[in-house]
């Protein structure tokens, strides 16, 4: 089974990405999260993979973060809910958001997920909100939305100190960036470093 990749990516929209192992490449299906932590095309990424098998496919779906692919391993569990559902549901918020969501049993939150209907919302808090317990944000000074970025940049191959620098540097006066604002500023500066 493929757990990770590190390559080059030569593809990138919003649904799948193409990443260039030693001359070959592996097509990954990612969640909207995933797509927007990914830096352009002809760069170097470091993906982590779950490995989808049945009797007629194997398919590769990509995370920009650990804690994203295990939420997504955790959506799957649930009667009804494939792989493809699992990316669309991922790619609607962060983990945190979807997280939070699942324990405040926000069916409202839920639902307004394209292709998660009433009865599979409950159902995703009934399986998964005793299930999360254990799945807290790690204890940390920083935000949901910092702790993501260093964890995209990190995925990427950065040391977290550099990454952590370049983060604070980025922030540039701002309250509270979004994930691709703080992103891409962080990625910027890393990349002039």
């Amino acid at each position: 089974m493929i757990a990770h990749l590190r390559g080059k990516l030569v593809e990138k929209d919003t649904a799948r990405v193409v990443v260039d192992v030693n001359g070959v490449g592996y097509e990954v299906f990612v969640p909207l999260t995933t797509f927007s932590a990914l830096p352009d095309r002809g760069s170097e990424v470091s993906i982590d993979i779950h490995t989808h098998v049945r009797e007629d496919i194997i398919a590769l779906y990509g995370f920009s973060s650990r804690r994203e692919r295990t939420i997504f391993e955790k959506l799957m569990t649930i009667s009804g809910i494939g792989p493809k559902l699992a990316v669309t549901i991922l790619s609607g918020s962060s983990v945190d958001e979807l997280v939070n969501a699942i324990r405040r049993s926000d069916l409202a939150r839920l639902t307004a997920i394209p292709g998660v209907g009433k009865k599979t919302a409950e159902r995703i808090v009934v399986e998964l909100k005793d299930k999360l317990q254990d799945f807290a944000a790690p204890v940390s000074d920083k935000s949901a939305v910092e702790i993501d970025v260093l964890s995209a940049l990190e995925n990427l191959g950065y040391n977290r100190a550099l990454a952590e620098s370049a983060m604070r540097r980025a922030t540039d006066g701002d309250r509270d960036p979004s994930f691709d604002v703080l992103f891409k500023r962080s990625l910027r500066i890393l990349t002039k470093a």
